[in-house]
C-alpha cells in the first residue's frame, strides 16, 4: 500500500501574550491507503492539532506534512447539522461551498445516503432523527465530496455509551466499504482498540510518539472484536502506557 499521509519530524508551537506553548515535538509516523489508525493520548496533548495539521489548516512551526495530494474529509466530535436545512441539503452543503453541486455529485451524495439507511429520511430535518442517525447523516456530508482521507475528531464522544457502540461500528462499516483511509483521534482507548490497524500513543504536551502498535485481530468488526479475548489484554497494555 502506497504512503498517502507523512509527518516528518513536525513541532508545533502556539505563540500568546502568556508566552510560548510546545504542542507537538519532532512528531513523525505515516498512514498508508486503505489503513485505518488511531491516535490516543491523554486530553490536551495535541491531537486536534495532528488533525489540523494534516488537512492543511495549520502550518507546522518546524518538519513537514506531506499529503501526496490527497483531499480531506473532517469529522467533527458533534453532527453540526444545521437545525434549518433538511437532511439531504445538509448533505449536499459541502458540494454548494466547494463549488460541485452538480446533479451528478447530488446523485452520488443521495445514493450513498439510500445505501446506508437514511433514504427515506433525507427530506426531514435533523431534529426528528436520533443522535445516532444524525452522526451517520454527519459521515455522509463529509463523504459526499468523496475525500481520499477521513480525519476523526473524537466523532462519537457526545453520544450515549450505548448509541456509542452502535454508531462506531456503523461508521467503521461505511469507512471500510467506501474504502477509505481514516485517521482517528480519541482518548477512548477500546474505541481505538475497536477500529484501527494501527494505534499511536502520544505522550503529555508536548506531544511525542511512545509507542506503535499493529493489530491483528481476526474479527474487523468493533464489536466483534470487544468479544475477543485480546481486547482485554490490548486495553491493559495501552492503559499502563498512558499512565506511565
Amino acid at each position: 500500500m502506497k504512503e498517502v499521509l507523512r509527518f516528518d519530524n513536525v513541532s508545533m508551537h502556539y505563540h500568546s501574550q502568556q508566552g510560548e506553548t510546545v504542542a507537538l515535538e519532532k512528531v513523525t509516523f505515516s498512514i498508508r491507503e486503505g489503513e485505518f489508525v488511531a491516535i490516543i493520548g491523554p486530553s490536551g496533548c495535541g491531537k486536534t492539532t495532528l488533525l489540523s495539521l494534516a488537512a492543511g489548516l495549520l502550518s507546522p512551526t518546524h518538519g513537514k506534512v506531506i499529503t501526496q495530494g490527497c483531499s480531506f474529509g473532517y469529522m467533527l466530535q458533534k453532527d453540526e447539522l444545521f437545525p434549518w436545512r433538511t437532511i439531504e441539503k445538509n448533505i449536499f452543503l459541502p458540494l454548494e461551498i466547494k463549488g460541485k453541486n452538480t446533479p451528478e455529485a447530488r446523485a452520488r451524495a443521495a445514493a450513498l445516503a439510500e445505501k446506508y439507511g437514511l433514504g427515506q429520511f433525507l427530506k426531514n430535518y435533523p431534529s426528528s432523527l436520533s443522535g445516532g442517525m444524525r452522526q451517520r447523516a454527519a459521515l455522509i456530508r463529509t463523504l459526499s465530496l468523496d475525500p481520499d482521507i477521513l480525519l476523526l475528531d473524537e466523532p462519537f464522544s457526545a453520544l450515549d455509551y450505548q448509541t456509542r457502540l452502535t454508531v462506531c461500528d456503523d461508521v467503521y462499516k461505511i469507512i471500510r466499504e467506501e474504502k477509505k483511509t481514516a485517521l482517528l483521534i480519541t482518548h477512548d482507548i477500546s474505541e481505538a482498540i475497536s477500529v484501527a490497524d494501527r494505534i499511536f500513543v502520544l505522550s503529555k504536551r508536548p506531544a511525542k510518539i511512545l509507542s506503535e502498535h499493529l493489530l491483528s485481530f481476526p474479527e474487523s468488526e468493533p464489536l466483534k472484536r470487544r468479544e475477543n479475548q485480546e481486547f482485554s489484554l490490548w486495553f491493559e497494555m495501552l492503559w499502563k502506557e498512558l499512565n506511565v
